[in-house]
């Protein structure tokens, strides 16, 4: 894993986190459990409205923390009630908190290849619907990070465990001179919360 990224993670202090949300976060852990205890696959789809910025991270973190604290058969993926592009705020803060990051395309929706390490595959990162091709079509948990998507979107077909794991959205920074602080706030309590289930397991 890249120097910077371990370093993160060994920085990020879960005595934080209140016992409220850990009851949250729980829910997940339990899940991660149940699968590693069966010795199946762990399919974990995160989903926001828009497919930009919470999901994404999320997804990222989630994966970051499987490799890192040496849990197999993991796949993390995001998806939206809509599909518009990963916001490039996201990529920035990513990149600044030491992940490598190439953009594969230029359209209205780019492509990003993104790695935590130089010798695991990349996560590829595009907005899409959580029902894309792209996506498990079954046997996954759908972890809603943001409260519209939770609320806008009653069913999703073919999950096993639907899971409310909600953030505030960092969009509110949007052009204001906090921007830039807020989504790294955001990214690295996304961090927090993924190391907090990762890191108790087993």
């Amino acid at each position: 894993m890249f120097e910077i990224i371990s370093k993160t993670i060994n920085s990020l202090d879960t005595s934080i986190i209140s016992n409220e949300r850990k009851e949250v976060l729980n829910s997940l852990k339990v899940y991660l459990e149940d699968k590693i205890e069966t010795n199946k696959p762990i399919r974990l789809n995160f989903i926001c409205t828009h497919n930009s910025r919470r999901s994404h991270l999320s997804q990222i973190w989630a994966q970051t923390m499987a490799a890192y604290y040496n849990i197999n058969n993991v796949s993390c993926y995001s998806g939206g009630t809509e599909a518009t592009a990963m916001f490039p705020k996201v990529a920035e803060t990513l990149k600044n908190q030491g992940f490598k990051i190439n953009r594969l395309s230029d359209e209205n929706n780019p492509v990003y290849s993104i790695k935590f390490s130089q010798n695991e595959p990349a996560i590829i990162a595009f907005s899409k619907e959580f029902s894309h091709d792209f996506n498990p079509a079954s046997e996954f948990a759908a972890i809603m990070t943001c409260s519209s998507a939770d609320e806008g979107c009653p069913m999703v077909f073919g999950c096993d465990k639907r899971i409310a794991i909600t953030y505030e959205d960092p969009k509110k920074s949007d052009g204001t001179p906090q921007q830039t602080e807020t989504y790294f706030n955001r990214s690295l309590q996304i961090a927090t919360e993924m190391k907090y289930v990762f890191s108790n397991l087993g």
